[in-house]
């Protein structure tokens, strides 16, 4: 059943389950450019038990998003149980259990990374879930909860034993954040005590660096999270670097523009125009950071309350910026 993986991960890189930002829009537009394997928003599992409406857009998905993982997030193994048989009763290819989110709302429900302090509970979790469904089933870690506490060896082999189908492994702990560096040496540790595939997770933030870590590593394929932000690009160059082919991948100025203008329309179909112009204003600013002059644009940008302001204002930035190459 793992071929999901072995196949994906020789054709190019993974989107992560990024909260607020891999919708359906983003990772279609992810998957056009090469991504080869996406996985929704983290879903909560007590919202799919409470059949919460806004949980269940998460797991909205069309027939070009495939193959497509689901990550789940909870504490208590008979909920993820069952949320489980609800994602995939909705047709996804795998379900992703996520024990490395760090975001103090998810850790103070018991979920997330701090599972990383409790090998019994991830054993009662991996278990349930595998037993309730029959699609694969991955999970997802840190290195550990802190860096006086690289445990990442010990649960990744929890995971195996528990009849996870393969593992994710963002190597940062959880105090780190997204902050610091990904320390590699622990994917490498991972994959060198396991059988089960594993996906290396953490600074990848150009092309290059994902074949170094396939190098350095050994893992089976990389994960993208927020090395895609206002780059989604970047798939098109790992492709091209995994395929041996010249990389390059950088958009011209008016490609890049055109880009977010269909960015921009998905989200409006996906969310309609007013909920997509509150989520949408941070996809402009990343889609805009480093290129030239961008300071007063972003600046402008995002203080105006007004979609269509907005809007105008970055077409005449991009005037201004095709004038400047002339």
């Amino acid at each position: 059943m793992m071929d999901i993986i072995k196949t994906a991960g020789h054709n190019g890189a993974f989107l992560a389950p990024l909260a607020g930002i891999s919708d359906l829009p983003f990772r279609l537009i992810a998957r056009s450019l090469g991504c080869s394997l996406a996985y929704t928003e983290m879903i909560s599992a007590n919202g799919l038990i409470r059949k919460t409406a806004k949980t269940y857009e998460y797991l909205k998905t069309c027939a070009d998003d495939r193959p497509l993982g689901a990550q789940i997030f909870g504490a208590d193994p008979e909920i993820m149980a069952e949320a489980a048989r609800i994602v995939a009763d909705h047709g996804v290819d795998l379900i992703d259990i996520n024990m490395g989110c760090p975001v103090r709302k998810v850790i103070k429900a018991g979920a997330g990374a701090i599972l990383m302090k409790d090998p019994d509970r991830i054993a009662r979790i991996v278990d349930a879930v595998k037993r309730a469904v029959k699609i694969p089933v991955t999970v997802k870690i840190r290195s550990g909860w802190t860096r006086g506490s690289i445990n990442a060896v010990e649960i990744a082999r929890i995971v195996e034993d528990c009849g996870a189908d393969a593992i994710t492994v963002h190597a940062r702990t959880a105090d780190q954040g997204y902050s610091g560096h990904a320390d590699w040496r622990i994917i490498a540790g991972v994959k060198k005590a396991l059988k089960i595939q594993v996906i290396g997770n953490g600074d990848i933030r150009q092309p290059q660096d994902a074949v170094r870590m396939l190098q350095e590593t050994s893992c089976d394929a990389v994960m993208v999270g927020r090395g895609s932000l206002g780059n989604p690009w970047i798939f098109k160059g790992i492709s091209q670097a995994l395929g041996g082919q010249t990389v390059n991948y950088l958009p011209e100025l008016n490609q890049r523009l055109k880009m977010i203008e269909n960015h921009w329309k998905m989200e409006v179909e996906f969310l309609g125009g007013k909920l997509a112009g509150k989520n949408f204003r941070k996809q402009i600013l990343w889609y805009t950071k480093g290129l030239d002059n961008s300071h007063r644009f972003r600046e402008l940008a995002g203080k105006l309350k007004d979609e269509d302001g907005i809007l105008n204002e970055l077409h005449e930035y991009f005037r201004l910026l095709n004038e400047d190459t002339k």
